[in-house]
This record gives C-alpha cells, sequence and structure tokens, in this order.
C-alpha cells in the first residue's frame, strides 16, 4: 500500500491516483484498490453520501468493496475536514480513522492507493493530522506535484516533511493541472535534481484528462524495485 499526497489541494491527486491504479489494473494485470478515507464535498445518492473522488478510485478498483470501506469520513460541505466533523459530531481523530480502515480486505489487493486530502498536513482536529494516519501505518508515500509557479518549494517542503515524519518517499509526479508554466522543461529538471526520489511520470494539462489517458504518462516501475 502506497499513500498519495499532493503539494496543495488543486495539484490533481485523485486523478493521478485513478491514473496510477489504471496502470496497474490494465498494464500489469494486478488486483487493485483506491482508499480515500476522509473526504468533504459529496453529493447525495439513494444509498447516501458520496464523494466524486472516492467513486472515481473505486472505477479503477478490480476489488469491489462497499462504500464505507473505501471512504469512512464523508462530509457534505466542501470545506475543511475537521471543520466540516466539528458541525456534526463526528470524531476523525487518527485513531478514529485507523480503526475504521478494513485492513483484511485491503490485502486482497496487488497494489492499493490510499490517497489523502489537501497536502500532507492535512488537519483532523485538536493538532492532530492525518500524516499521523501515514506514519503509523509505515506507508511509503507518492508526491503529486503541482507544476505551477511555486512547484520547486512546495515539492521539496513536502518531502522534508514526510521524511522528517519517518517515513519514505517512495516517488513522485509531475502534473499540469492548470496551464503550463512558464519555463516548464528548466523546472522541471530541477526538481528531477532536488527530489532524489523517482520520478514516476510528466503529465501534460490534458484537454480530456481521464486516467486512462493520463495512464499513458506514468511509470509504475520504481515502484516495483523499491528496496524492500
Amino acid at each position: 500500500m502506497f499513500f498519495v499526497t499532493g503539494t496543495d489541494t488543486d495539484s490533481g491527486k485523485s486523478l493521478i491516483t485513478a491514473a496510477l491504479l489504471h496502470k496497474a489494473r490494465t498494464a500489469e494485470k494486478l488486483r487493485t484498490l483506491g482508499l480515500k478515507p476522509v473526504a468533504s464535498g459529496c453529493h447525495q445518492t439513494a444509498e447516501g453520501w458520496r464523494n466524486s473522488d472516492a467513486e472515481l478510485l473505486m472505477s479503477e478498483s478490480t476489488l469491489t468493496l462497499e462504500y464505507d470501506r473505501i471512504n469512512p469520513f464523508t462530509f457534505e460541505p466542501a470545506i475543511a475536514p475537521h471543520i466540516a466533523a466539528a458541525d456534526v459530531g463526528v470524531d476523525i481523530s487518527p485513531e478514529s480513522v485507523i480503526s475504521a480502515l478494513d485492513f483484511t480486505q485491503y490485502a486482497m489487493a496487488d497494489f492499493c492507493l490510499m490517497e489523502g486530502a489537501g497536502g500532507w498536513r492535512l488537519p483532523l482536529g485538536n493538532n492532530r493530522y492525518l500524516s499521523e494516519v501515514v506514519a503509523a501505518l509505515g506507508l511509503p508515500v507518492i508526491i503529486v506535484v503541482n507544476m505551477r509557479l511555486g512547484a520547486l518549494n512546495h515539492a521539496l517542503l513536502t518531502r522534508d516533511v514526510i521524511r522528517m515524519d519517518g517515513l519514505e518517499v517512495a516517488g513522485w509526479v509531475a502534473n499540469t493541472a492548470g496551464k503550463q508554466m512558464a519555463r516548464y522543461a528548466e523546472n522541471l529538471a530541477s526538481l528531477k535534481e532536488m527530489m532524489e526520489v523517482p520520478c514516476l511520470g510528466e503529465v501534460p494539462h490534458l484537454a480530456k484528462p481521464t486516467p486512462a489517458a493520463i495512464a499513458a504518462y506514468l511509470d509504475l516501475a520504481p515502484l516495483r524495485q523499491r528496496p524492500r
């Protein structure tokens, strides 16, 4: 299992996570599973509240689990989850998040990705953070870097704090979520030199950014070749 975080809220984590799952299930024929433990910004369905990012991950998962096994904490308003949780009296402490995860079922996947919300230090309330869940589970981390002005600083700070938390950065993806930044090639070359971990892909701005389209720009080999 890997944890996917981003350099900011709009870095394209969900699409990159879905694309990695798509690559694993189509190119490598692996049993895949995508998780999003905490999500805000949801819509009502006949089955209850649903988050579009979690639904996207489910669409690229070969294992079929109940929705609440994929996204146990779902909040309607598109606001910081700890604020949404406090409004409805729900405990989303790291301990509560971990207890809501079904590792017996997750273990059936060959390739499992857990997507965060926002950036690395997503607050869960009471000075607790989602990163504590990742640290408690000891998950290697994949960083989605939003290639825009400020990307180098955001990427390196994210990498450094993950390492300070005692975790491995397994790789990163350069994702152009919006208009291509000025001097893109030079910035990308600088990041490749400074990040010191494998780049899993360079995703350009796409008119139709589907998981299948993005998967063509991704490489899972560095994840397979990690020392155990």
